[in-house]
């Protein structure tokens, strides 16, 4: 899957999902301190489902109404280490049934819930 991992990722998290044969773009890596609304718009651009831990992203999207990244995750719990949080996020997309792409997927320790991503404005 095409990730793009927040500034609020831990690196040894992106390097495990990268790992795990995902493809992984980590804002820390390439752009630190870049604004919320330009972290979406390049998720955007580069067609890949953001991941943060950051709760904002909600309100920017549903009721800013700024672009819409192909999915998000938001990591809502505080993982022990960053191998506990590959572990939460692995299972979510090893898992088919779990669709994550059109979604606004919160995840806390033992259960996830999605809400679908709102479309383009009429």
């Amino acid at each position: 899957m095409k990730l793009l991992a927040n500034e609020n990722i831990p690196m040894g998290m992106v390097r495990r999902l990268r790992d795990m044969g995902h493809d992984v773009l980590a804002v820390g890596e390439t752009s630190p301190g870049i604004a919320d609304a330009v972290v979406l718009d390049l998720a955007c651009r580069q067609q890949r489902t953001l991941l943060t831990f950051d709760r904002d992203y909600g309100e920017l999207i549903y009721l800013k109404r700024l672009p819409v990244p192909m999915g998000v995750i938001y990591l809502r719990f505080a993982p022990t280490s960053p191998e506990d949080a590959v572990q939460q996020v692995a299972l979510l997309l090893a898992d088919e049934g779990k669709q994550v792409q059109g979604y606004f997927v919160v995840m806390d320790r033992d259960s996830y819930r999605r809400r679908p991503l709102p479309g383009p404005l009429a």
